[in-house]
Parts: C-alpha cells; sequence; structure tokens
C-alpha cells in the first residue's frame, strides 16, 4: 500500500520521543531529521521536505509543547496539521458551471489512466444524481475511443464521439449535444503522449479556448514518483489545471506525488484512485490521507464506504433474524456479499486505527470469502435453511460440487452452529433494556468475525 514505508519511518521516530517522556529540543530535531529522510526516502521534493521539517521543528520548539505532559503526542499532532496543511487542508469539490452543462477536462501523459479514471468519475458523478456525458477526444491512439466505450457501458453512461475529428470539433459537438439531451456533467477525455510535447500542449489549449471547461483535472500516475510532480507542473505552467487525480494510490508506491503535488504546483488533488474496478475512486481528503500516514486509520472513509455500498435493509434483516435466532446459511451468504462489496479485507481492516501495522505481515486471503460461498451455493434450498439436515452423504455432494473438501464443508457447518448457539445466548441481552445493542463480530466465523457494519450506528459516527 501507499505510504508503508513512510509510515513505518515516521512511527519509529515518534517512537523514539515517547520513549524519552521530556523533550529536549535536540530531541525534536533529531526527530525531525529522521522525518526529513523519511520523506526524502518516500520521493517527496527536497524543498517542500525540508520546509515541512522546519515548519513542524519551529511549532514543537514551542513552550507550548516542551512543557506539555505528553509532548511526545503534541509532536505527532503538530505532525499531523502540517501533513494535512502540506495536502491543501481541506478537500476541494468539483466547480459546478451557473449554467449546466459543467464541462471537465481530463489531461495527462499517455498510460496514466485517463480513460479509466474519466469512467470512473462519471460512475461516482452518475451516483450522485447527474447526468455525466463521456467525450472521446483521443483520436490518436489505437482503440481509445473503443476503451472509452466499454468504459462507458460499464459505467451505465453514453458516450460521445464523432470518430477521428478534430478533437476540438469534437468537445464543441459534445457540448451542443449535451445541452439538447440534458447531460449536466461533460467529461472530456483528451489525448495523451509519452511525453510532453508542443503538439500535445497546442491541442489541449485550443479545446480550453473552445469550451472554457470549469475544470481541468490531471491525471498522474503516483507510480511515478517524483516524476509525477515534474509532469503536474510542466501542465499546470502550459494550462492552468484546476486540480489532479492521483491515481494508483493503492499500489507498492511511496506516495512523494501525494504529498509535494500541492506544494510545487498551488493546485489541489481532488480525487485519488485507489484500485482497478471503476466503483475505486475516492475524493481526497488531506486530513484523512495524514491519518492514514501516521497510522491513526480512516475511519470515515471506511464509514462512507459502508454507507453506499451496504444494503442497510439487508443488515437489518439479518440483525433481526440473529436477535430471534433465525438466521440460516441464506443470511450468512448475504453477509459474505455485503462484506464484499467493500472491497479487499485488507484494505477494510487497514482504515482502522492501529491495523495497518498489525496487518503489514499477514497474508489475507480474500478467496476464502468465495470457497465459503461456494459451498453454501453448491446446498439446495432446505440445506441451507436447515443445515441440521445435511448428513455424510449430502456432504460429499456439497463438496463435489464446490470444489472443496468434506472437511471443509464440516468446518463451516460446525462454526456456522457455534455462531448459532452463541446467538441464542446473546439473543435476549440484544435488546436489554428496550435498546437495541450492537452485537459482537462473529469471530469463530470464516471470515476472520467480518460483519457487515450496523447503518444507524455508522451514521451516529459519522456525526
Amino acid at each position: 500500500m501507499a505510504f508503508e514505508g513512510l509510515s513505518d519511518k515516521l512511527g519509529a521516530a515518534f517512537k523514539k520521543l515517547k520513549n524519552k517522556g521530556k523533550l529536549s529540543e535536540k530531541d525534536v530535531r533529531d526527530a525531525m531529521r529522521e522525518v526529513r529522510l523519511a520523506l526524502l526516502e518516500a520521493d517527496v521534493n527536497y524543498k517542500v521536505a525540508k520546509d515541512f521539517t522546519n515548519t513542524v521543528t519551529e511549532r514543537a520548539v514551542g513552550s507550548d509543547v516542551m512543557e506539555s505532559l505528553t509532548p511526545a503526542q503534541m509532536v505527532v499532532k503538530i505532525v499531523r496539521e502540517e501533513l494535512t496543511a502540506l495536502m491543501g487542508g481541506e478537500n476541494e469539490r468539483i466547480k459546478t458551471a451557473q449554467k449546466p452543462p459543467t464541462v471537465i477536462m481530463l489531461c495527462g501523459l499517455q498510460g496514466s489512466g485517463k480513460t479509466t479514471h474519466a469512467g470512473k468519475l462519471a460512475k461516482m458523478l452518475k451516483k450522485q444524481g447527474h447526468r455525466p456525458l463521456l467525450v472521446a477526444c483521443d483520436i490518436y491512439r489505437p482503440a481509445a475511443i473503443e476503451q472509452l466505450k466499454v468504459v462507458g457501458a460499464q459505467a451505465e453512461v453514453n458516450v460521445f464521439e464523432m470518430g477521428t475529428e478534430d478533437p476540438v470539433k469534437i468537445a464543441k459537438k459534445a457540448i451542443a449535444h449535451a445541452k439538447d439531451y440534458g447531460n449536466d456533467m461533460v467529461i472530456i477525455d483528451t489525448a495523451g503522449r509519452l511525453h510532453i510535447d508542443e503538439k500535445l500542449m497546442d491541442e489541449l489549449k485550443r479545446i480550453k479556448n473552445e469550451v472554457q471547461p470549469q475544470e481541468i483535472l490531471l491525471v498522474v500516475d503516483a507510480m511515478t514518483g517524483q516524476d509525477a510532480v515534474n509532469v503536474a507542473k510542466s501542465f499546470n505552467d502550459l494550462l492552468d489545471i484546476t486540480g489532479v487525480i492521483l491515481t494508483k494510490l493503492d499500489g507498492d508506491t511511496r506516495g512523494g506525488a501525494a504529498l509535494s503535488v500541492r506544494a510545487v504546483t498551488g493546485k489541489p488533488i481532488k480525487f485519488a484512485g485507489t484500485g482497478e474496478k471503476l466503483e475505486n475512486l475516492e475524493v481526497f481528503h488531506p486530513e484523512r490521507m495524514a491519518s492514514r500516514i501516521l497510522g491513526m486509520g480512516d475511519v470515515l472513509t471506511l464509514i462512507e464506504d459502508a454507507e453506499s455500498k451496504i444494503d442497510a435493509k439487508k443488515v437489518g434483516e439479518i440483525e433481526k433474524k440473529i436477535r430471534q435466532n433465525k438466521m440460516d446459511l441464506n443470511d450468512l451468504l448475504d453477509q459474505l456479499n455485503q462484506v464484499r462489496k467493500m472491497g479487499p479485507l485488507k484494505s477494510i481492516l487497514s482504515k482502522l486505527p492501529g491495523m495497518d501495522k498489525q496487518l503489514k505481515d499477514v497474508d489475507i486471503d480474500d478467496r476464502q470469502m468465495d470457497r465459503v460461498a461456494a459451498i453454501i451455493l453448491s446446498m439446495t434450498p432446505a440445506e441451507r435453511e436447515n443445515p441440521s439436515i445435511i448428513n455424510p452423504s449430502r456432504k460429499r455432494r456439497i463438496a463435489n460440487g464446490s470444489g472443496m473438501r468434506v472437511e471443509d464443508v464440516n468446518r463451516l457447518l460446525k462454526q456456522f452452529e457455534q455462531m448459532q448457539q452463541m446467538m441464542k445466548k446473546l439473543g435476549p441481552k440484544a435488546t436489554k433494556g428496550g435498546k437495541r445493542r450492537r452485537l459482537p463480530g462473529l469471530g469463530g466465523m470464516p471470515m476472520g468475525g467480518m460483519t457487515p457494519p450496523n447503518m444507524n450506528d455508522l451514521k451516529g459516527l459519522k456525526k
């Protein structure tokens, strides 16, 4: 995951401070030297790293910190605040046109992920109630138009294209089409090159002058490290971009681009790509990213993921069955599907405070969910509703049908039986005093205790 190495090194530096109790100015300066080295190793721009540690040192050697009962915690607090400020302070929304449509122009080098992220952005906007239109202005790269059509179909968003016509003409016609057909958001996928050149920039400038976009978003590959910042600076100097979409933040990247882009260009990171699926696009929140870097987790993003991807009605039905001790294997299958919607388990758990370090050397196999689902789907409806009727011959049939072993079927049935016994004991307590209480995670289940969150509880946490 991004920032993994940086998080470890920052954690080690702060641990030394915590072990000292009372801090001297030398302790702070030594720690900041380690922080600066950690930032440079994460591919953060040298000037940005230097200015950052100087600012933190200046604040940390003040009397409020030195005379505090918990000076090390105060230093961490200052680092978190400065990291947040370094990445922009707060998330910035897309600027909308006073009169629709709002025009968003995506640009970047070839291979940065423009076309895929055009689809991701369109899907996100559609989910928010907008009617986006994708526009194919990359007429040079082979199959670029077809790729956008495929992405558009997956996002269930229309694509406007005119073959290999002049991209400026295509963009202008697309705006007129959007007005005629009620599209309030127009996302223009422009052409990229393997490197920045005069022809690319001239074409982008002509499109910008013709359609006057509210947003010019530069799509930058986080895996390219410091080069990503150099690319961002070049595009910003020539086009005056309004923001950045940083891709592949889920990959094995040092993450320096996320910490340098704002400081070098003055333009915010507005979105972050966190996976290959169209759903894997997040609004970039500097304060949440700062928390992740410092190993404090990101509970708010986890809550928002749960609210957007989990069916609250189904969760409520399952909870009701649990309280009445009527849960069957159909309900367990529903639970697995709810959890799978939120993405890889390791990604979910890493957003919990302190879990990133615990999960570092742990190999969580998401295919285990698929195996459990395969076993349940190999059962008849009667067997799912009443697992007690499953005798040895049925177990063999289920094992053969799911491609698993009889031992795997036995293990699932035993764990489910233990869970039912536990729920039977907890049943009356779940509504003690007339108030509904959260049931604990199913620790004995094959998912390692993962159950879909209670939506009402999540909303309470968010407030």
